[in-house]
């Protein structure tokens, strides 16, 4: 083989491996990647649109051709150039939340708004720092002092009346408590009075599968003061059915 051709070959080996040893690691909407030229990378939805070019200069790490350089916590001067192919929206994901013994049930799915860009360039030097425009202050508005004195009006005497904590029942949380109290049913004693058809229909628009069967007896025996029966017998209970 010829000896010019050789070291042609040998020079050119080496700047391509220069090339793709080079990476860098920087954040981009509030998430760190380890990128390479023309990488494609999913981040978090920019405000951007779709074509433009985009620098970000929050660049913590460069290793090109096995010289590495750390920021402290950004590098000065360095930045990673994308370009936006492309807004869309991850896979969905599947929230589901349950309360033992309160018979609250919640699902719903959520799909991640992404942005698809492409790295065209890294640089080690020569990007100014985006500035980020600060909100002026509010003028304080002058409150001007009445000369005339007005009367303080006395302060309201409350007339709510103090219930039960209704959530004490096994399967009556907070949401429903709030909502019987609305009803008018805020004791135990008035619990206890209530049919559970009657209470099925006032609770009838709360979200979840509730059984109300037991609910006037377990006040029933909240109202005597039987605690150590009623904590036998919730026991035995979940969401207020029996096991």
């Amino acid at each position: 083989m010829h000896p010019h051709f050789t070291q042609n070959a040998c020079n050119y080996l080496s700047i391509n491996a220069k090339q793709i040893s080079m990476y860098a690691i920087v954040e981009i909407a509030g998430q760190q990647f380890k990128v390479a030229k023309d990488q494609k990378v999913y981040v978090h939805r920019l405000p951007e649109s779709e074509g433009s070019k985009v620098t970000f200069d929050k660049v913590m790490l460069i290793e090109d051709g096995g010289n590495v350089t750390v920021g402290a916590p950004a590098i000065k001067g360095a930045g990673v150039t994308a370009k936006i192919l492309g807004h869309l929206k991850g896979d969905k994901v599947i929230v589901f939340k349950k309360k033992r013994r309160k018979g609250y049930k919640k699902k719903n799915g959520h799909r991640q708004y992404l942005s698809e860009i492409q790295i065209e360039s890294i640089a080690t030097s020569g990007v100014k720092a985006s500035k980020k425009a600060e909100p002026k202050a509010k003028a304080e508005p002058k409150v001007e002092v009445a000369k005339t004195e007005t009367k303080k009006a006395a302060p309201k005497k409350s007339t709510s009346k103090k219930g039960d904590d209704l959530k004490k029942i096994e399967g009556i949380g907070p949401k429903i408590a709030e909502t019987l109290a609305t009803a008018g049913i805020s004791t135990f004693a008035e619990l206890a009075k209530t049919e559970p058809a009657k209470i099925s229909e006032i609770i009838a628009n709360v979200r979840g599968n509730h059984v109300t069967d037991t609910w006037p007896k377990q006040a029933e025996l909240a109202a005597d003061g039987k605690w150590d029966e009623l904590k036998e017998w919730q026991d035995k209970l979940d969401g207020g059915v029996e096991k």
